[in-house]
């Protein structure tokens, strides 16, 4: 079936909103746009994927040299009491990209929230959050392996916050599951609780547990197969991903976002059931060859990281992560022996950041980080990032 342009749900939003503002003599109609502009400088190209690991989403590598990247443009607009619409495009290998497009509405209580279109899902602590406003200039391992980028789902979310308890919030969403190339998972349900509380002297803090359920339809992948050849997978089946997150941060002036310590972790872990296909690379010297071999394949992986920011002057800030993946259990069929084997390493990774930003709108970070992704991918990665806001800022 022919899937739905979700953009026109953000213009459709737009309309309705100029409809509605010209009816009603009261509303203003006062759209907002945003550019987010990312520059960024990397010393040695990273890869969108590792082998033994099979991203579920948006999967991205980044450039050696200068690039821009995860530029994003941003229209939105309120209207009416409580309606919001909202497009996000990115800049992503030289090509524009939509991100997201979406409406959403909340109740007058604030206590029900809908949304409907294309959207980042309610996933732990990172997913909802676009690259400009990470605190590192990359995505966590994790992230990249179990998720890419970010799981992105078109088609609806509901919020719930129960009034006698102002920091508990219940998320379910529904849809399809969009990935880099266009494809879309058949089913995706995903599912957060979050609980938070603010006490006196700028303390904040927030723990959730996630749910991702996912039927997948000849999801691609890659994997390096027994010869050493790079080979095209294609999986079809269950995947269930549980996230755990927390962060506490202290802001005594009372600024929360731009807090004088901040912490940050999640915990990932996923397990997968279907069929597994290896496209045939024997012209290259691969072990998958007699036009390809297709059979189960059952996988338990898990990963996680942990990030402190330290903001020891004014518009100074220091950081640090250390995020590894767990290869875990990952069983193939008879039919893969010899052609394709478990990983046998376990991707970790040291980061250090400072990071100089004399307003909100501009930042400018060095990013130092210390690898071992695999055999052919450790070593050093300098990164020196610069993101300069131009208009509104998105909500």
């Amino acid at each position: 079936m022919k899937s739905f342009p979700w953009w026109r749900l953000a213009v459709a939003g737009f309309l309705c909103a100029a409809l509605s503002a010209r009816a009603g003599a009261e509303e203003a109609f006062h759209p907002e746009i945003g550019i987010h502009l990312l520059a960024r400088y990397s010393q040695r190209a990273e890869e969108g994927h590792w082998a033994g690991f099979l991203p579920a989403g948006h999967a991205h590598g980044s450039r050696r040299g200068l690039s821009f990247d995860h530029s994003e443009l941003t229209i939105g607009a309120a209207f009416a009491p409580s309606w919001r619409a909202q497009a996000s495009f990115a800049l992503k290998e030289g090509a524009l990209v939509g991100e997201e497009a979406w409406l959403a509405a909340r109740g007058a209580d604030a206590g029900l929230a809908v949304k409907g279109g294309r959207f980042f899902a309610a996933l732990g602590a990172h997913n909802e959050q676009h690259p400009h406003a990470w605190d590192f200039a990359d995505q966590s391992l994790p992230h990249r392996a179990f998720i890419g980028e970010h799981y992105a789902q078109e088609g609806v979310q509901f919020a719930w916050r129960p009034l006698r308890f102002a920091g508990l919030e219940f998320v379910a969403g529904l849809g399809r599951g969009v990935h880099k190339e266009g494809r879309r998972d058949p089913v995706s349900r995903a599912w957060m609780a979050r609980l938070g509380n603010e006490h006196a002297g700028g303390v904040t803090w927030r723990a959730g547990l996630s749910w991702l359920a996912v039927r997948a339809d000849a999801r691609p992948g890659h994997w390096e197969d027994d010869n050493g050849v790079e080979t095209e997978l294609r999986f079809a089946g269950q995947s269930r991903l549980a996230v755990a997150d927390f962060v506490w941060q202290w802001a005594p002036e009372g600024e929360a976002d731009d807090p004088r310590l901040k912490f940050q972790a999640e915990y990932l872990r996923r397990r997968e059931s279907g069929t597994l296909a290896c496209a045939d690379n024997a012209a290259f010297g691969g072990a998958c060859s007699a036009g390809g071999i297709a059979d189960h394949y059952r996988a338990r992986q898990s990963g996680w990281y942990a990030q402190g920011l330290y903001r020891f002057l004014p518009g100074w800030r220091l950081g640090f992560r250390h995020d590894r993946l767990v290869a875990g259990h990952v069983d193939f069929a008879p039919a893969f022996a010899g052609v394709l084997s478990p990983p046998a390493s376990a991707p970790r990774r040291n980061t250090l950041l400072i990071e100089w930003g004399p307003d909100e709108s501009r930042r400018l970070r060095l990013q130092l980080a210390r690898e071992a992704l695999g055999e052919a991918q450790a070593g050093h990665r300098v990164v020196l990032q610069y993101l300069h806001l131009l208009g509104s800022h998105a909500h």
